[in-house]
């Protein structure tokens, strides 16, 4: 029986939990967390077998131990651990930077770490967002430190395929740098857009009440945790700060040519191209979301209709409503789904009812 263990049973944690015990036989998973009731209810619904507030111990016999906390608490858990592992159990993180942690890991000597950044997760938290199928089709990255045995890798890229996440070893450089461009700044734009219109809304407060469509779908990113993506920009700092000077460039680079009255087109131009080329099986970010939109007209009954063809072929709608701002949408109407299968479904029974339905990418 392979024993996994998992500090911190968050939204990443849980979901990790959630899906070995839903894809593996002869599992046993051990899991401490600082909030007792999330620990009660994985418990309860029999994703995880034992547990602990504070008791490392509960990892003696693993075989593999998840460290799922905020990067800057990633190298305290793992000493504390180390009394306790036995000799040949693989550590490994899910910290979305690398190279800091990479370099407290060589620390400590003869260890089998292998460093990992899950490219999946939600702008919500904690153990009741968690579901199984986060990863799949999503980047898994690892960093195997220098002393961790090529089947010890193999190994646990086998298992990291489990999840439906597609694994891929980078160099803790490489991957911060990368991640800072994709993912960090892009969190760090979200969140400058929202203040800029909060700071710039007048006492009517029209902004805030016509911030949708576009300006809601880029800025969503911005309701994840300031605590983890705080820990985050101060880890990944160096990096960070490259990729903002480039950007800096850029948005200077277009202010001083509407200054100057020149052509912008190409500005737009480029983006779009290189954006179209983005593949959408394999997505980069970090927020995976199934969504299509309908034309439909505002009768009464409509969306309830749509909601009952649905449900009656056990389609599950993680979230629906009318979309206000149609500047950037040709729907009227926007379904959310938890799951990718759900969404091919729906599409399927949506069109055969002429309904027109229109994929968001």
């Amino acid at each position: 029986m392979k024993t996994i263990g998992i500090i911190g049973l968050g939204l990443i944690g849980g979901s990790l939990a959630k899906c070995f015990k839903k894809n593996l036989k002869n599992i046993k998973i051990v899991a401490i967390n600082r909030s007792v009731s999330s620990l009660e209810i994985a418990k309860k619904e029999g994703v995880i077998d034992d547990y602990s507030t504070d008791d490392m111990s509960v990892f003696k016999n693993c075989d593999i131990v998840f460290v799922c906390t905020s990067v800057n608490l990633i190298p305290s858990y793992v000493s504390k651990l180390l009394p306790f592992i036995k000799k040949d159990c693989i550590i490994t993180d899910v910290g979305s930077t690398k190279k800091v942690i990479y370099e407290k890991m060589q620390n400590f000597k003869n260890i089998n770490y292998i460093g990992g950044h899950p490219m999946a997760g939600s702008e919500k938290t904690g153990y009741t967002s968690a579901k199984a199928h986060l990863f799949e089709n999503a980047f898994y990255i690892l960093t195997p430190n220098e002393y961790v045995s090529e089947e010890k890798i193999n190994s646990f890229l086998e298992l990291i395929k489990i999840t439906g996440a597609t694994p891929l070893v980078l160099n803790p450089d490489c991957h911060d740098y990368t991640v800072a461009a994709i993912s960090h700044i892009p969190h760090i734009i979200a969140s400058a857009l929202v203040n800029t219109v909060k700071a710039l809304d007048d006492e009517n407060h029209y902004m805030h009440l016509l911030a949708a469509g576009g300006f809601k779908d880029i800025t969503r990113i911005a309701s994840s945790s300031p605590e983890v993506w705080s820990s985050i920009c101060n880890d990944n700092r160096e990096q960070i700060l490259k990729v903002l000077h480039s950007f800096n460039k850029s948005i200077n680079k277009i202010e001083e040519k509407l200054k100057n009255q020149e052509n912008i087109y190409s500005f737009f131009d480029t983006a779009k191209e290189f954006r179209d080329s983005f593949s959408v099986k394999t997505p980069l970010t970090t927020c995976n979301q199934y969504e299509i939109y309908l034309d439909i007209t505002d009768q009464p009954g409509a969306i309830a209709t749509v909601a009952t063809l649905l449900s009656v072929q056990n389609i599950n709608i993680k979230n629906i409503g009318i979309v206000n701002n149609r500047e950037y949408s040709d729907g009227a109407l926007q379904i959310i789904f938890d799951e990718p299968n759900h969404k091919i479904k729906a599409v399927e029974i949506l069109k055969s009812k002429n309904y027109t339905v229109l994929n968001k990418e």
